[in-house]
């Protein structure tokens, strides 16, 4: 059984088989990404938007507040990958939107573009390194909202180097922290609130720091904004 939401049309948060569940409006009806569930809600395709692989449906869930991305702004995805969690930005984003997606991996980079890319008018794939915005050639404008979830030491440096050149003022910061990466002895929640604290040196209001267990272990999401 699926009870409706109040949520907006792009993102609804639907009750299925006793679970909360969030499902986006997909842009291109008949066309998944990764064999993922779709419901019908008032005759429109919603494509169930699963926790376990994207980390940033984790952290809706776990009561992020401001997703900053909404339809009709404008994205720059950093560490895209094949396109799972990016196919469902664009399904929020809409055709009025538009999604700068970045992603360093040759081979990877190839399956986002099949993926996803080549289907959606929305999605502008960049092969690129993220250290180097400088070499993206294909982002003509600011945009509202960076959301970056790489896997290095210097992820939070990485996020705040794009942000200065792309984000606009009052834009939103969306920072995937994994602990892990960053050194895998210390504690991930001081390391959480070490990444969270350059941020506000840089200029930032934090606004929530989110865990992500148990979908995705030593892992965060921190929100902020310009």
């Amino acid at each position: 059984m699926v009870k409706r939401s109040s949520d907006e049309q792009k993102l609804k948060r639907v009750r299925l088989e006793g679970e909360d569940r969030l499902a986006t409006l997909n842009l291109t009806p008949g066309s998944l990404v990764y064999n993922e569930r779709v419901l019908k809600i008032d005759g429109a395709e919603y494509r169930i938007w699963d926790p376990k692989r994207s980390k940033l449906a984790a952290a809706l869930l776990k009561g992020l507040k401001d997703l900053s991305i909404r339809e009709g702004r404008r994205v720059l995805y950093l560490g895209v990958s094949t396109g799972t969690t990016a196919s469902h930005v664009s399904d929020i984003l809409g055709l009025e939107g538009l999604l700068f997606a970045v992603e360093m991996a040759p081979r990877v980079a190839r399956e986002f573009v099949d993926r996803v890319a080549l289907k959606r008018r929305n999605v502008i794939p960049i092969i690129e390194d993220a250290r180097r915005p400088d070499r993206y050639m294909s982002v003509f404008s600011k945009v509202d909202a960076v959301y970056c979830d790489i896997a290095q030491p210097d992820q939070t440096e990485i996020a705040l180097l794009n942000c200065r050149r792309y984000l606009l003022k009052g834009g939103s910061l969306l920072l995937i922290v994994k602990a892990r990466s960053i050194d895998v002895l210390k504690d991930p929640e001081k390391i959480f609130k070490e990444e969270a604290h350059k941020l506000e040196k840089a200029g930032f209001k934090v606004k929530q720091v989110i865990r992500l267990d148990p979908f995705d272990k030593d892992h965060a999401l921190i929100s902020a904004g310009w």
